[in-house]
């Protein structure tokens, strides 16, 4: 299939924030197609700077592949991505300095030991020498992860994984955090310790976006979200004006459709 070109790039939308920032990420009529599927049909998106911004969906809606054109991991077939006012298929290497991303499915190099993917993916980011020690040593603290850090990533856990990732995306101190299901596999200490450094790094500035399937973690800690279905954005704005007078699954449910109301078969019951 021949790839659609994309159009001119063109300003995103500035934020209607007091000092007239432009948006953290802007997405402008995003388009996605495999073979004959449609993926993403036509998304915009804004985010505001120093937002804490929920992407929900259920399976298939094309969270993952939207955020992997965001963020200059997957070329669009139309449409614009900004970050802070940067073109991330204009100037990748500008826009993604800017971006710490934990993306589905995305495979580490996990030959090397927790401590050494860290110094290396600081360098590769630029961190300057002198910096890298105490960063690895924080993250390797924050992630609970101290007693891992000589060991290869390969024989990490399922968790442990998730965590060595996010430590990863935090390590260039990003403007913008693009956070895929970050709590999947995560025990509920280290959920409670990430979500306290996220909550700082927001109140400081820092813009998280998180594709979950936690209505609970998004009602949480979440100021804005957007439910997408089918490769569309259904609903946007801060989580109040979304949900309404109903709860934020409630709102799900009834934007996205498919609920069943049924007991199910009757040889699953017991009687």
């Amino acid at each position: 299939m021949t790839e659609t070109p994309l159009p001119p790039a063109v300003a995103p939308p500035v934020s209607t924030h007091a000092q007239a920032l432009p948006p953290a990420l802007a997405l402008t009529g995003l388009v996605k197609r495999f073979g004959d599927t449609l993926a993403v049909a036509g998304v915009d998106l804004l985010v505001p700077p120093g937002s804490f911004y929920g992407l929900v969906g259920p399976n298939g809606a094309g969270k993952t592949t939207t955020l992997s054109m965001a963020t200059g991991l997957l070329r669009p077939d139309a449409g614009t991505a900004w970050v802070h006012g940067v073109d991330v298929w204009a100037d990748p290497p500008r826009a993604k300095a800017m971006i710490g991303n934990l993306a589905d499915g995305v495979r580490l190099f996990d030959r090397l030991t927790g401590e050494q993917l860290l110094t290396y993916t600081a360098m590769m980011f630029s961190v300057p020498r002198e910096e890298i020690p105490t960063r690895v040593a924080d993250l390797l603290d924050v992630m609970d992860l101290r007693g891992a850090a000589g060991v290869i990533v390969a024989d990490y856990s399922a968790g442990m994984t998730k965590k060595i990732a996010l430590a990863c995306a935090l390590v260039n101190a990003p403007r913008l955090l693009v956070l895929d299901e970050p709590f999947e596999s995560v025990d509920p200490v280290s959920a409670a310790n990430i979500e306290d450094v996220l909550r700082s790094y927001t109140a400081s500035g820092g813009t998280v976006i998180v594709s979950s399937h936690s209505m609970d973690l998004v009602q949480r800690m979440c100021d804005h979200v957007a439910i997408i279905a089918a490769g569309r954005v259904l609903a946007a704005g801060t989580v109040d004006q979304v949900r309404g007078a109903q709860s934020l699954q409630e709102r799900f449910v009834e934007l996205v459709g498919g609920r069943h109301t049924s007991e199910g078969p009757s040889w699953l019951r017991q009687s």
